[in-house]
């Protein structure tokens, strides 16, 4: 039986532990805390905690059986806290056949509106983009080392059901703030959960994989078209000089590309069923109809 072990068990690995549960893989993964475990717990997968400051107990007991390991921790100032702590347990795992790693389409950089794919050279210009690049290369040095595959999945903005246009807009939170000619990609949980499971299925097809929808847009359209489905005025727009916002949330209006997922569609073969934010919201409000008050 496959056996999936992912570090950092958060909103998108969720998603992709419950594709490998359908699949009927094993799933085994990490939470920050006691309680986070046994959430995963009582939904039938192997918890451990490791808040990234020391090596879990048990994770590399663990390991020696896992077939798959994916990373969804986040880096830290002081680098990528599994490869600080696990990364010999990772090495030494006989059973290992493929290693997925969740970065960001951040690593590109501002681009002032110029198309990236996966042949662009990266160009962080925040910290935390930094981070993640030397945490990628970190995990290829891991790969070769071990000789097993690695796919490093580029995430664009990230939603789904309880994060989305739709959920600010009902909690008073949307802002629909406007930066002359900024646009973003975005990309659904589900479509990250199918992209990493039909990586999975594709581990021959290795190296970086953009994981975008097909429409970069502002993020006031967003917000007008989810107003729009749910019978609502849409936020007024606030500039961007006028929004009160932290220094990481700034630097991620002030960057500024549209982003290809070439690979992902000739590569992996996988199309998304959720090609752009329409679908998705959609999706998300059919899905909330489906299962009623």
């Amino acid at each position: 039986m496959s056996h999936l072990f992912v570090f950092g068990y958060g909103y998108s690995a969720r998603r992709i532990g419950e594709e490998a549960l359908r699949l009927g893989w094993r799933v085994s993964g990490t939470r920050r805390s006691a309680e986070g475990v046994a959430e995963l717990e009582a939904m039938g997968i192997s918890g451990h905690v490791f808040g990234g400051d020391a090596p879990s107990p048990g994770v590399g007991a663990r390991l020696a059986t896992a077939s798959h390991v994916l990373v969804s921790t986040p880096p830290q100032a002081s680098g990528d806290p599994v490869l600080r702590h696990h990364r010999p347990d990772v090495v030494a795992s006989e059973s290992l056949e493929w290693i997925g790693y969740l970065s960001t389409t951040g690593v590109y950089g501002d681009r002032e509106g110029a198309w990236v794919d996966e042949s662009s050279r990266p160009r962080p210009e925040t910290s935390r983009s930094r981070m993640r690049l030397a945490a990628e290369r970190g995990w290829r040095e891991v790969a070769t080392e071990a000789d097993v595959p690695l796919q490093i999945f580029r995430l664009s903005g990230i939603y789904g059901a309880g994060r989305s246009a739709l959920d600010r807009l009902r909690d008073g939170t949307a802002r629909s703030i406007v930066s002359p000619d900024v646009v973003f990609n975005r990309i659904h949980v589900d479509d990250i959960a199918g992209a990493v499971v039909a990586g999975m299925r594709h581990p021959r097809v290795v190296g970086v994989l953009n994981v975008s929808d097909d429409e970069p847009a502002p993020p006031a359209d967003v917000y007008a078209h989810a107003a729009e489905l749910m019978g609502r005025a849409p936020p007024p727009p606030v500039p961007l000089d006028e929004a009160e916002l932290s220094p990481a949330a700034r630097s991620f209006y002030e960057e500024n590309k549209r982003v290809r997922s070439t690979r992902l569609a000739t590569e992996l073969g996988y199309a998304l069923r959720h090609p752009t934010y329409r679908e998705g919201l959609a999706s998300i409000l059919a899905a909330e109809a489906e299962s009623g008050p």
